[in-house]
């Protein structure tokens, strides 16, 4: 199992220069950032959290230039976003910036993506049917793939629909980056199962990761695709333990992401202390 981390990326946080350098010394395998470029005033769409919604959400800065800086500095560190929103940006200069991070780092971008929770957010920057958000994701991300891998792509869903187009330069991964469903729920779930390249769920909303793990390798091959080549990221949100990721790594999750947790996102001086303290231990879970 390969472990990645995973960042909030505000003003408070390390840079990415300096936290991209200290994971590779470390060997970690992967820098991940989500992302929102605003969050409503409104706030009508419940944070799914619970409670008030963190301070953090309201500050993070572009996930796309922040792994080009990370990519500057390092050389074999995959560079994933954790998730990315991309229904919420306009599809070809969005697929060009992807190809773009993905040429100039030398083939190590990874795209996690979902639909998001935050509707007026979604509502402010899409004209896609929030209802149909799953089949809106899906027809992206198959437009995408067309576009990171046919000489001349077109694309004809029922949702995003385009003519033949240039689309160059390609990623340097052929084919494209392998897209990860960020999803929990069982539409979402299903969705993961039957067209992603990957699943990666937060630790918290699975009841049983053995379990989930188990019943989503066999939904995979429901869908007659071969579960060896579904990945699946564990985003451990809370209380990362040795114990926990070797459990993890035992159950069959391909990646685990660590961070320093909800109730810590104001407090960046305690992700070197973590950094050094679950270091040692990846020679043992890749092994």
């Amino acid at each position: 199992m390969k472990l990645g981390f995973n960042s909030m990326n505000t003003l408070k946080d390390p840079s990415p220069f300096t936290l991209a350098k200290a994971l590779e010394e470390r060997d970690f395998e992967s820098l991940w950032y989500g992302e929102h470029s605003h969050i409503p005033m409104s706030l009508r769409t419940p944070y799914p959290g619970g409670g008030t919604l963190p301070e953090p959400y309201k500050g993070m800065m572009d996930p796309y230039v922040s792994l080009m800086a990370a990519a500057s500095v390092t050389k074999n560190l995959k560079l994933g976003t954790g998730i990315a929103l991309l229904l919420e940006r306009e599809l070809f200069s969005q697929a060009k910036t992807i190809a773009t991070l993905d040429q100039h780092s030398g083939g190590r971008v990874i795209i996690g993506t979902g639909v998001g929770w935050n509707e007026e957010e979604f509502s402010n920057c899409s004209q896609l049917p929030w209802k149909r958000r799953f089949t809106a994701l899906k027809e992206t991300v198959e437009a995408q793939r067309c576009l990171f891998s046919e000489p001349e792509p077109e694309y004809h869903g029922s949702l995003i629909d385009f003519d033949k187009v240039w689309f160059e330069p390609k990623p340097l991964q052929r084919g494209g980056p392998k897209t990860l469903l960020g999803v929990m729920g069982p539409v979402g779930i299903k969705h993961a199962a039957q067209w992603a390249d990957g699943w990666m769920p937060a630790d918290v909303a699975l009841p049983d990761v053995v379990q989930s793990v188990q019943d989503f390798r066999h939904l995979v091959a429901e869908f007659g695709r071969d579960p060896s080549e579904v990945e699946i990221t564990i985003v451990v949100m809370d209380n990362p333990t040795a114990d926990k990721l070797k459990a993890y790594r035992d159950a069959g999750v391909d990646r685990a992401l660590i961070g320093i947790g909800m109730d810590n996102w104001d407090k960046p001086e305690i992700i070197w202390p973590m950094l050094d303290e679950f270091a040692p231990l990846i020679p043992e879970l890749s092994a």
